[in-house]
């Protein structure tokens, strides 16, 4: 029969050290007895599902934070309350609220959304497992790590151990306000220190299931990547990862401009207290979720230069080298821009209007260098360039100086790839289309619902991703038997991995385009006048 969790609030010390000890303490008897799926965390025992047929044993749904409810809204997190029975982690948690991916099922939305799964590679004799702790993507308003594509098992079935988690999204994880500002320190990021919560956690609890603390990658992909570019920037996250992976995205910087100072947050927050009626703190508090969610739908809450988490811009951190000095894989997509930022590019109907926002943006005077890297002599070829321009601008470019600022100033291996396989199952290297390769999750792509089904070319790509991802993981180099060579990037212009259906290193075939749109950062920032264009 089904034990009930009965949570009793937080532990004493000598209860939370005697939790995780529990299995190393036991008898050899006792211990055969204890059921393979059961594993101590420091809040208490968990159950997870039966081993898949690979070996692998899911933990779902597992608290890393207290519910962020009533007056811990916009607070940052707190530890999780304990229980004394041991607790079902077989299903996943409620998705954080924010906004309905569009074109995806719904999902059920909470505030008590901070948990995170863990799947666990078969237990044998021999060193504690590398973790992978994946950061799902959603532009930070909306994603949930229940999302099929992120289903760790086969990733773990390699051998590592696999993490995934929710975090506050939109105005739930990134209001500012000045009463927040004197309250806790800082806001405008408590997303974020919802995930630093969870690789603490991490630190203290995969030892249990079997993973290696010391031997932590931080992976993922869009705003999920954004957010390993801004965590590695944060002085906040000393010693919680030893290495990371970024698929497309870097330091949260715009189309139209570099990532929000807190002063913008500060508005975007009293603008939505007028919107609600809501003037104070307490009243902010009390309106219910789901008229917030709706509320702040039409706005963009995100991270931003919160003074604490995040105490200048990203850029501008790894410039001077204060970012964490840990092995970094990174890269983007052949097609950024398709089909997720179309309508965020600039004004083309015709070729003359797409010259003449350029203009506005670049100046006059680099007009003749633009014009050779997107090359618009037509309506179609000036809408083609808009679209490939607003990619660079969104994703490949802050990708491409995360890989050359961490080479330069990181003191570490880098290794840089650009992603551009196609099938009849995935036929554009579009954004996002790596995901399901790195996870061995084949579903049907967002961009391609009608395309057929994987195939084995397919699956064998697959397979080479994810041995690519895992040895990284495991020992900061993905190389390994039977791989084609990766080689180390050495800065702008060099060598980086061409991810296609025969991988090979190729000559880095983007940087005069993307060190254009580069050469207008000044101290780690675009130019704010940038942020005029997208009105």
């Amino acid at each position: 029969m089904q034990q009930r969790t009965r949570r009793v609030g937080v532990p004493t010390a000598g209860l939370a050290l005697s939790l995780v000890t529990a299995a190393a303490t036991l008898s050899p008897t006792a211990a055969s007895a204890q059921p393979s799926n059961v594993v101590a965390t420091d809040t208490g025992l968990v159950q997870g599902a039966a081993p898949d047929a690979n070996g692998v044993t899911a933990f779902k749904g597992l608290p890393y934070a207290s519910a962020p409810v009533g007056p811990l809204r916009w607070q940052a997190p707190r530890s999780a309350p304990a229980w004394q029975e041991v607790r079902r982690a077989d299903a996943f948690g409620p998705a954080c609220w924010g906004t309905q991916q569009a074109g995806a099922p719904a999902v059920a939305m909470s505030e008590d959304c901070l948990t995170l799964n863990v799947w666990q590679p078969p237990r044998r004799l021999g060193p504690p497992k590398a973790v992978m702790v994946w950061l799902h993507g959603g532009g930070f308003q909306f994603g949930s790590s229940a999302d099929p594509k992120y289903d760790g098992a086969r990733l773990a079935a390699q051998g590592v151990e696999v993490v995934s988690l929710n975090y506050r999204l939109g105005a739930f994880g990134f209001l500012a306000r000045p009463e927040l500002d004197r309250e806790a320190g800082s806001s405008g990021d408590f997303g974020l220190q919802d995930q630093i919560a969870a690789l603490r956690w991490v630190q203290r609890n995969i030892a249990a299931f079997g993973g290696d603390p010391g031997n932590v990658t931080l992976f993922g992909q869009s705003a999920g990547a954004h957010a390993v570019g801004m965590l590695m920037s944060s002085p906040q996250t000393h010693g919680l990862f030893a290495k990371a992976v970024a698929q497309s995205g870097a330091f949260w910087d715009s189309e139209y401009g570099s990532i929000e100072p807190h002063a913008t947050a500060l508005a975007q927050g009293a603008a939505l207290s007028t919107a609600l009626n809501a003037p104070t703190l307490a009243d902010l508090r009390a309106v219910p979720a789901d008229r917030l969610a709706a509320a702040s739908g039409s706005a963009f809450f995100a991270p931003s230069v919160d003074g604490r988490v995040l105490t200048d811009s990203p850029a501008a951190v790894f410039a001077r080298g204060g970012q964490r000095r840990v092995p970094l894989l990174a890269g983007y997509t052949g097609a950024e821009d398709f089909p997720v930022f179309d309508a965020r590019a600039l004004p083309h109907a015709s070729p003359e209007e797409f010259r003449a926002a350029a203009e506005r943006m670049f100046g006059a005077g680099r007009m003749a260098e633009f014009a050779r890297l997107y090359p618009a002599a037509t309506p179609a070829e000036a809408a083609a360039q808009a679209r490939r321009l607003v990619g660079d601008m969104v994703i490949s470019e802050q990708s491409w100086e995360l890989l050359g600022l961490q080479q330069r100033t990181g003191g570490s291996n880098v290794y840089g790839y650009t992603f551009t396989y196609t099938s009849p199952y995935s036929p554009v290297p579009a954004h996002v289309a790596d995901v399901p390769f790195v996870f061995g999750n084949l579903l049907p792509q967002y961009f391609a619902p009608q395309a057929p089904p994987a195939g084995e070319a397919d699956r064998a790509f697959s397979d080479t991703l994810m041995a690519y991802w895992t040895n990284f993981a495991v020992r900061g180099d993905p190389n390994g038997p039977g791989l084609p060579e990766w080689p180390q990037y050495a800065g702008p212009g060099s060598k980086v991995m061409e991810l296609d259906a025969e991988p090979a290193a190729i000559a880095e075939p983007d940087a005069a385009r993307l060190g254009f749109l580069a050469s207008f950062r000044s101290g780690g920032r675009f130019p704010e006048s940038w942020q005029r264009q997208g009105s």
